[in-house]
């Protein structure tokens, strides 16, 4: 049995692998921080890691990113999109008036991990102006938080899921600023899986490309590499190598195999012009409407 690395148990990224396994057994190790997710499958103790890379909302998560690219070398060998649905958690009784009605200036302190906080702003503003914003390592982290500590007026902001882990109710459902939240992760190790939850429709490869210089039309030469080729990007973002002020690598996502000789050659012209490039991976890409199409 497959052993999986991810963030607490009733995060979003536990919702996101039980909706990528369908069902197949594996072993789930939560960690409470998202460097512990990466260094049990560096170091071994797991085969694969559930890394959450980007947001409708918030766009890239750069901590993440950055340990992808400069603290470890382990290659993509899956993606998939899954919806981010926020709730607002806590003890119901705690908030009640005495209409019986939830009373949510009640609410003095809300908890959450930052990137969950700031996909509910309009909700927070609306409702809960009065309440400090508290930042934890995980959703599940900041409900486990509420639950430890009764008649304080805390909330956290995280799944049903994780409400459900510790016991507490949800006081309002989807309180996300827009319906279309979607996170999208990635599963790292060293090996491809050995069963794939679909048939494969699309692949994706990712790439660092790190430009010998800066000068005029650098990332143009770049980009007609793709170009000519019909090769489709959709992703392309620039990333502080850490070495200098001003010096950059651009991460690009290329809707394409590894293993084709369009992109074989578009590498290679790259290279050609003083660029290295390193290949993240190459991995079939699931929309969430894919995983879920059995279903309905």
């Amino acid at each position: 049995m497959k052993r999986i690395a991810l963030l607490p148990e009733g995060s979003v990224s536990h919702e996101a692998v039980a909706q990528l396994l369908g069902g197949e057994p594996a072993e789930l190790v939560y960690h409470k921080l998202i460097s512990d997710v990466f260094l049990s499958t560096v170091h071994g103790k797991t085969d694969y890691s559930v890394i959450p890379i980007e947001n409708t909302i918030e766009g890239s998560v750069s901590l993440h990113m950055d340990w992808l690219v400069n603290e470890v070398d382990i290659p993509m060998q899956v993606e998939w999109v899954y919806p981010s649905i926020q709730n607002l958690v806590g003890d119901r009784e705690e908030f009640l008036a005495e209409s019986g009605e939830l009373d949510f200036a009640r609410i003095q302190k809300i908890l959450s991990h930052p990137v969950a906080t700031a996909q509910c702003q309009q909700f927070i503003r609306k409702h809960m102006p009065q309440a400090e914003l508290v930042n934890a390592g995980s959703t599940t982290e900041a409900i486990g938080i509420v639950k430890s500590n009764p008649g304080q007026g805390l909330a956290a902001i995280g799944t049903k899921l994780g409400a459900a882990t510790h016991k507490l109710d949800v006081l309002a459902e989807r309180v996300t600023d827009h319906d279309n939240n979607y996170t999208r992760f990635i599963l790292i190790g060293k090996e491809a899986l050995d069963k794939l939850p679909k048939p494969v429709k699309q692949m994706k490869t990712s790439i660092l490309v790190t430009l010998p210089e800066d000068f005029a039309g650098a990332l143009h030469q770049v980009l007609a590499a793709f170009a000519w080729r019909r090769l489709n990007l959709s992703r392309i973002e620039s990333r502080p190598t850490k070495k200098k002020l001003g010096s950059y690598y651009f991460y690009i996502d290329v809707l394409e195999s590894v293993e084709s000789v369009l992109l074989t050659a578009a590498i290679g012209e790259i290279e050609a012009l003083g660029c290295q490039v390193r290949v993240l991976g190459s991995y079939p890409s699931y929309t969430y409407q894919e995983l879920i199409s059995e279903v309905l």
